[in-house]
């Protein structure tokens, strides 16, 4: 069934325009409720980031579900991961994020979980979008839905998060920056690091509803690399607005992506045992992360991009870790989804067991050369592109002329009007050129 609301990742986009309105969000709350609930009222928590639309669409989010006849749980600015982990453990019917993740504030969205701390399965989303386009109605006033705030979710999160390490591990005289992107970490991930004895210095904490993302958090993480040099700090972690990416800055103050990071907890996993099968990456992991896990015995496979589909297979197979470049790293022995605070005390823990430097842990990847070109599509369609019989000649050449030694990927984003052209190999020049020479037939293809 094709999508009318919901994309890969929720339902997201710039606040008032299309469906990201407070019109629209109602109705969503009471189709969601409606369907969740199956007529048994039950609870819902609703979360949000520090977006200054999030109070708007909270609002609307806790009458629909009202509306519904279904109970509201509050809990105010809070982690992706947060939340899932409460829904689960307060044995809620459903949990709703409201976030936009690493976007701007100018964008905004909404993303469920289920009663277990997972993704919504496609067709329970589908049976959402038939309801939203029902005619609304309202129970009766006996049986509407309440709303309450639960005051004590933060402290309950930061207890969890700690407790996906040993606790009798000491972590005084470690010296780290926090970035926390101005978004929902800002008032958990410095009390987390400080309260298993790290030296914390934070920054991107002080959200105004406005700057969340803006020059800080994971997909901008040069502040944080910066700050790392001039504190002489030993490392560094940067969140996205919502919390469930995670990338880290080494002593000296170079960048640490997802594909290393996922490495270290590979390695360190291995290590004690706790590795269950195959590592999960998607079609833009680093080759040079599949030939490190090779060279330690263990298997890698890839699935498409984004993160729920990390976990279909990482559920499919019982495996336990799987991740992405952008930081979305899912440690599934312990929680149900990708959590960058979770993830990095993973590694600060192999760090504090090994008395290696996080510089040193790194060093066993050797990551491959890639170039990555967005093309703008402009008014033509991405299946019409992919299906172009030049543009599949010119990434049959690339691949013929790499041989072994490279991957070509081709790929419509999931999230933005673009064909993303993405060429890795051995040597950063030749790679560079390949994907140019791509890229270039792909923009020959489109209108005007």
């Amino acid at each position: 069934m094709a999508r009318k609301y919901f994309g890969t990742d929720g339902i997201r986009g710039r606040v008032g325009e299309g469906h990201i309105n407070p019109e629209f969000v109602l109705k969503l709350g009471w189709a969601a409720g409606r369907v969740l609930s199956r007529g048994q009222g039950g609870k819902v928590l609703i979360g949000k980031d520090t977006r200054i639309s999030g109070y708007m669409f909270e609002a609307a989010l806790e009458a629909g579900l009202a509306a519904a006849g279904v109970d509201i749980r509050m809990l105010g600015p809070m982690p992706t991961p947060g939340i899932a982990y409460l829904t689960r453990t307060l044995h809620a019917t459903a949990g709703i994020v409201i976030s936009a993740s690493h976007n701007p504030h100018e964008d905004n969205g909404i993303k469920f979980f289920s009663g277990d701390g997972n993704k919504l399965p496609d067709a329970i989303e589908e049976e959402i979008e038939c309801e939203i386009d029902r005619p609304m109605t309202t129970v009766s006033s006996g049986q509407l839905g309440k709303a309450q705030r639960l005051d004590d979710a933060r402290g309950r999160y930061i207890e969890f998060c700690k407790s996906t390490i040993p606790s009798k591990w000491d972590f005084h005289g470690l010296k780290i920056v926090v970035d926390c992107a101005h978004g929902a970490t800002y008032h958990i991930a410095p009390d987390v690091f400080e309260e298993i004895g790290a030296e914390v210095i934070a920054i991107g904490a002080e959200p105004n509803g406005l700057n969340i993302n803006d020059g800080f958090g994971a997909t901008k993480p040069r502040a944080l690399a910066s700050s790392v040099r001039v504190n002489g700090a030993d490392l560094g972690i940067a969140l996205d607005g919502d919390g469930d990416r995670v990338i880290m800055v080494d002593e000296r103050g170079e960048i640490v992506d997802g594909d290393e990071l996922l490495y270290v907890i590979a390695r360190s996993r291995l290590d004690n045992g706790g590795l269950s099968g195959n590592v999960v990456g998607t079609h833009m992991s680093n080759l040079g992360l599949e030939v490190a896990l090779r060279n330690l015995g263990v298997g890698f496979d890839r699935v498409a991009v984004g993160d729920r589909y990390i976990l279909e297979r990482l559920v499919d197979q019982g495996w336990t870790l799987g991740g992405e470049p952008s930081g979305h790293i899912i440690c599934r022995d312990r929680t149900t989804t990708g959590d960058g605070i979770v993830a990095a005390l993973q590694v600060l823990a192999e760090v504090n067991k090994t008395g290696r430097s996080l510089g040193e842990l790194r060093a066993g990847m050797h990551k491959f050369p890639q170039e990555l070109i967005n093309v703008p599509l402009g008014t033509a369609r991405a299946s019409d592109v992919m299906a172009n019989p030049a543009v599949n000649d010119a990434v049959s050449v690339v691949e013929s002329d790499m041989g072994g030694d490279g991957r070509v990927l081709l790929r419509p984003s999931g999230t933005e009007p673009l064909i993303r052209v993405m060429v890795e190999g051995r040597e950063a020049e030749v790679v560079a050129a390949k994907a140019n020479s791509i890229a270039e037939v792909v923009r020959a293809q489109l209108p005007g």
